[in-house]
């Protein structure tokens, strides 16, 4: 018979790099679980309490912890552990679990990026230095919650619970008072400036609707700087090619009453070398 142990993680909030945060979570909480003590002869286990005998340990040979790599314009670039924002534009992502004893335990690659030898070796040599001080402070902190607990203090996660220190913005319970609130807000109300105008009926505009006041103009379908910008360009080019085309047409027309209505106009045929002449009653009409 084995012991099932499965380990759950809750994500509340984060900043980049869930999988060093993860890692480190996971193993701290499997150094510091205990499991009851158990003993067995022949075919009958026996279980006892916590009170009967303490809880043991898990048999926790090395610590893996993960150390993760950002990779910036091709490579060029590496950050340990990147935030929310770096992750976003980052080109490739270089995960390395290893423990104290420099010993790999997983890589994991991905994005876009492809890596050469020496940058692996580098991050592997950034990695032992990393987990090296992160396993010291797990060793500190598991030696820490030990002594307290001997001593019968509370450490940590335990400590703040009865505070409820890890609770944002609390606030103590303070007593109100109540008395002479309506003179105070009489008061208030004295010395507050009265509003500019004052509508005592609601103005209704169709069946079905009302309105107090003016309101706030909708902003719904504005163009931003950029965007009105880019339409001021484009109503310029519009406006450009309009009068190019108006000043095309005025230089034809300025042609055409330069143009003799009794002088014949000859046009010459290149392929069969004939020229013909036509009056000016038999010019054709998109002839210029």
């Amino acid at each position: 018979q084995v012991w099932q142990i499965r380990l759950d993680m809750h994500l509340l909030n984060h900043d980049g790099n869930i999988t060093d945060a993860a890692s480190i979570a996971g193993i701290v909480a499997l150094c510091h679980f205990r499991r009851p003590d158990v003993s067995v002869q022949g075919e009958d286990v026996t279980v006892y309490t916590p009170e009967e005998r303490d809880p043991v340990p898990l048999s926790i040979h090395h610590m893996p912890i993960c150390v993760s790599f950002a990779f910036f314009h091709q490579g060029t670039y590496l950050l340990v552990d990147p935030s929310e924002r770096e992750e976003r534009v980052m080109d490739g992502l270089l995960v390395i679990a290893m423990n104290k004893h420099r010993e790999i335990c997983t890589i994991q690659s991905s994005g876009v990026v492809m890596l050469v030898q020496d940058q692996i070796l580098r991050c592997s040599k950034i990695t032992a230095v990393k987990v090296a001080e992160i396993t010291e402070l797990i060793q500190k902190a598991l030696e820490n919650d030990h002594k307290a607990r001997k001593e019968g203090r509370k450490f940590g996660f335990a400590e703040s619970i009865p505070n409820q220190k890890i609770t944002a913005f609390k606030m103590g319970s303070a007593a109100v008072d109540t008395n002479n609130v309506e003179e105070q807000a009489g008061e208030v109300i004295a010395k507050a400036d009265p509003p500019s105008e004052v509508f005592a009926n609601p103005i209704l505009h169709t069946p079905g609707t009302a309105q107090i006041g003016e309101g706030i103009e909708n902003s719904w379908g504005e163009l931003e700087e950029s965007e009105k910008e880019e339409a001021a360009e484009e109503e310029g080019e519009s406006e450009v090619a309009v009068f190019e085309c108006q000043t095309t047409e005025t230089e034809d027309t300025s042609m055409m009453s330069e143009t003799k209505k009794d002088e014949p106009i000859v046009l010459s045929d290149s392929e069969e070398e004939e020229v013909v002449i036509l009056e000016p009653q038999e010019l054709p009409r998109k002839t210029r």
